[in-house]
């Protein structure tokens, strides 16, 4: 859909993509082999719900790729997961949305 490359900046603690010269977010914060996705930022002028779509999916993509379970703090992240039930074994033992 897109071809934009994901940027993990650890010492942000987010993860981001650059867009017509805009910077979307997703912060995150890990602990024991968790990620908590807390705060997703799409600056005004490329906040198309299909973006954002795409955007989570990528982040999900690469949390899944390094083995580590996901716990949605925010809410948009968390709307997402339980609209996208294939993603569910990305979420630790005894989470439920």
């Amino acid at each position: 859909m897109y071809n934009l490359k994901l940027e993990n900046n650890d010492f942000l603690r987010q993860f981001e993509i650059e867009l017509d010269g805009e910077l979307a977010t997703i912060e995150y914060a890990e602990q024991e082999r968790k990620i908590f996705l807390t705060k997703i930022t799409i600056p005004k002028k490329i906040n198309k719900s299909e973006f954002k779509d795409w955007f989570i999916k990528q982040v999900l993509e690469y949390v899944s790729n390094k083995n580590i379970k996901v716990v949605p703090t925010s809410p948009e992240i968390a709307r997402f997961l339980r609209k996208n039930k294939n993603y569910k074994s990305l979420l630790p033992v005894g989470i439920k949305l």
